[in-house]
């Protein structure tokens, strides 16, 4: 039988236990050998990440708690393990532990065996860091992308592509590390070796430009022999008003690549670039003695950048914003073909046909696909999701075109009649621009709302800011609907997912755009009769946090908003107070500091304290080195007498994006509490947040 009772007070099966408990999803998709290998989440295991095996139709985890696969270079992370499948002895593994994040080779198969290190541990600043391992064993090594810190400030780092060696030489002596860049870049991703193994390529970039700016595609010889260091090299592609996000070798030799150079990240190819002819492989300088890379120029003197041809033309994204080292959008196959995720918004999972151009995508009920992209054989696997199921690990085998989830698999842990039905919405914002939204109205089988009664709605705004909020199901969506609070996920400018010119439409006016696209949405929801004007909510976290906050300062739009690990004080955060692969990012979405203080100060909701009058739920990380604690506590001093009803909540152990699932049942339970008192409705079972007054 369907009740009739308000908005906000329906009971759900959906809790915020059973929400945290399904927080995450599944990373870092590889194979290894014929076996299919990824990384997990474990919300209810301390918010470690495990490793996961499919073999033999099988699914489990290699390491016991308290391992914890997981990267912290850049302090996003990136690729944390890779492996190479041995005859008669099993697979060997190599991976970075979170707690120490030294690199570890572990050989599962073999009884008894344990990780042992590969790499020592540094006592300066943040140690030594590792990501986007590659393994080399006729080599004897693994190449990653090493962040080193030379003091302890967050900016005093430095970052080049080494090699480790394999028999456990370096474990206690940085000097058996190799160096295989020379640190000439603040940012790089992983090398990758040519199939001939004479050349290599990585992709490298700069402060003050983030890597969905411009980035530079770098390609050097490798000379022959055993400890060989990569000489002359040179941009080949890229540049300041260029992002390459992803670079790969065919298994012809061919390069591949994703730039956004048309507007669209699309993949390109270019046959084997190869040095000047004053420079020839045999008698290239060392990397140390090479000119600067600027001084490079970007259209090699023997023309092989004239053969770079984009491979299909459309105006989708093949791509994404890199913001870990070592994510995959696209994977060449041994037959030429190359698997891409693909789509404008929403994406899909297609084997393209360089020759032709044809794109052919695979079949299934999946509308969002990570960026972990992997091929062996025919074989291909990723991270895919949709509107009624989670990511799951999904192998497609191009031979028959068949699809099938292999891993991860979604499991209804509640009756799926509960689950929100998504609408994706197209609003008008300012300046007749376009803004993109996925609207999650109020849903419940068995309850319906008084006719008369219009439903809270609240925004999401997610991180980032150059990110997207994808199309998938999230029960910490459905835990808010279920209950008869609607939803808007706004992609608002700035986000990625819908070419370049709409991501640039965030430059130099952060805190403007976003805002404004956030409050367009909501109050169309509330023209048009969706939502009830009077409980329109916001929340986010990071620069959502951010949008939230700002939203909060400088419109009357929201009845209250929940603000998660946010940014609250601009200045702050330019001059030191946060990591340093973000460390100068303001300087494209607000502008240069030493040029526009005053923008730094107008826009931050710190220096705005006095203009908010909407209760507001604050939520922190007490280890969160990217939004640090200090930027809460300078804006709750702001507060301090103004009689506006507030909880903050900091999380011992938490860190930028919470992981545990106690903290995550708190913070739903919290957010849901302060929505309730503010617009006035009941739901059941849900402790009460103590507000201040």
């Amino acid at each position: 039988m369907v009740r009739t009772v308000p908005y906000g007070a329906w009971q759900s099966p959906i809790d915020a236990a059973l929400a945290a408990s399904h927080d995450g999803r599944p990373e870092y998709a590889g194979f290894v050998g014929d076996e299919v290998w990824w990384t997990a989440p474990r919300p209810t295991e301390g918010g470690r990440r495990a490793l996961m095996r499919q073999a033999g139709g099988v699914e489990r985890s290699v390491l016991p708690a308290p391992w914890n696969v997981r990267s912290r270079v850049i302090e996003y992370g990136g690729r944390p393990w890779a492996g190479v499948a041995r005859a008669g002895e099993g697979p060997l593994i190599v991976f970075v532990d979170f707690a120490d994040q030294r690199l570890y080779a572990y050989e599962p198969d073999v009884p008894g065996a344990v990780p042992q290190p590969l790499t020592p541990v540094s006592p300066i600043g943040g140690g030594l860091r590792w990501a986007d391992p590659q393994v080399y064993q006729d080599r004897g090594e693994v190449w990653c992308v090493l962040e080193e810190f030379t003091g302890d400030g967050p900016g005093d780092v430095r970052r080049v592509v080494a090699a480790v060696p394999l028999d456990g030489s370096a474990a206690q002596d940085r000097g058996a590390v190799r160096e295989l860049s020379d640190g000439r870049h603040r940012f790089l991703t992983g090398a990758r070796l040519s199939p001939d193994g004479r050349q290599v390529a990585w992709i490298a970039w700069d402060h003050p430009r983030m890597p969905w700016d411009g980035t530079e595609l770098i390609v050097a010889e490798l000379p022959p022999g055993a400890g060989a260091v990569p000489t002359a090299p040179r941009t080949v592609a890229g540049g300041a008003e260029e992002s390459i996000a992803q670079v790969e070798w065919a298994h012809d030799g061919s390069l591949l690549y994703a730039s956004d150079r048309s507007g669209w990240w699309n993949l390109y190819r270019m046959d084997p670039p190869r040095p000047p002819a004053a420079l020839p492989p045999t008698a290239a300088p060392p990397l140390s003695a090479a000119p600067p890379l600027s001084a490079a120029p970007v259209t090699p003197a023997d023309g092989h950048e004239s053969s770079a041809v984009r491979l299909c033309l459309r105006d989708e994204e093949f791509a994404g914003p890199l913001w870990k080292i070592g994510l995959s959008w696209f994977a060449p196959l041994e037959n030429g073909l190359v698997a891409v995720v693909h789509g404008k918004g929403a994406t899909a999972l297609g084997v393209l046909d360089p020759e032709s151009g044809e794109l052919v995508d695979a079949a299934g009920p999946w509308t969002a696909w990570a960026a972990t992209l992997a091929a062996h054989g025919t074989r291909v696997v990723g991270v895919g999701a949709s509107p009624r199921s989670a990511y799951e690990v999904v192998e497609l085998d191009t031979a028959t075109g068949r699809a099938r989830v292999i891993g991860a698999e979604h499991d209804d842990p509640v009756d799926p009649s509960y689950y929100p039905e998504p609408q994706i919405r197209t609003f008008t914002g300012p300046t007749g621009r376009e803004i993109h939204a996925h609207i999650y109205p109020p849903h419940n089988p068995r309850h319906r709302a008084p006719d008369d009664e219009l439903p809270p709605y609240v925004v999401w705004a997610h991180g980032g800011p150059t990110d997207h909020a994808p199309l998938v199901l999230d029960l910490e969506i459905a835990y808010f609907t279920s209950r008869g609070i609607g939803v808007a996920e706004v992609n608002y400018g700035g986000s990625s997912g819908y070419g370049r010119a709409y991501r640039d439409r965030l430059r130099e006016q952060w805190g403007v755009v976003d805002v404004e696209d956030c409050a367009a949405a909501a109050l169309a929801l509330a023209e048009e009769g969706t939502a009830d004007p009077a409980r329109l909510a916001i929340r986010g976290g990071s620069a959502g946090g951010w949008t939230a906050a700002s939203s909060l300062a400088t419109t009357d739009v929201y009845a209250c908003g929940t603000v998660i690990y946010p940014i609250l004080d601009l200045a702050g955060w330019a001059t030191g107070e946060t990591h340093d692969f973000e460390s100068r990012y303001l300087e494209s979405l607000v502008g240069p500091i030493d040029e526009v203080p005053g923008r730094y100060r107008e826009r931050s909701p710190v220096q705005h304290a006095d203009r908010i009058t909407a209760p507001f739920l604050l939520l922190q990380g007490l280890d969160d080195v990217i939004c640090p604690p200090a930027q809460c506590e300078r804006f709750l001093e702001r507060m301090e007498g103004r009689r506006v009803p507030y909880a903050y909540i900091a999380f011992e152990g938490e860190g930028h994006g919470f992981r545990r699932a106690d903290t995550m049942i708190r913070v739903l339970e919290s957010e849901l509490s302060l929505y309730a008192q503010v617009f006035g409705i009941q739901p059941p079972g849900v402790p009460k947040l103590e507000l201040s007054k």
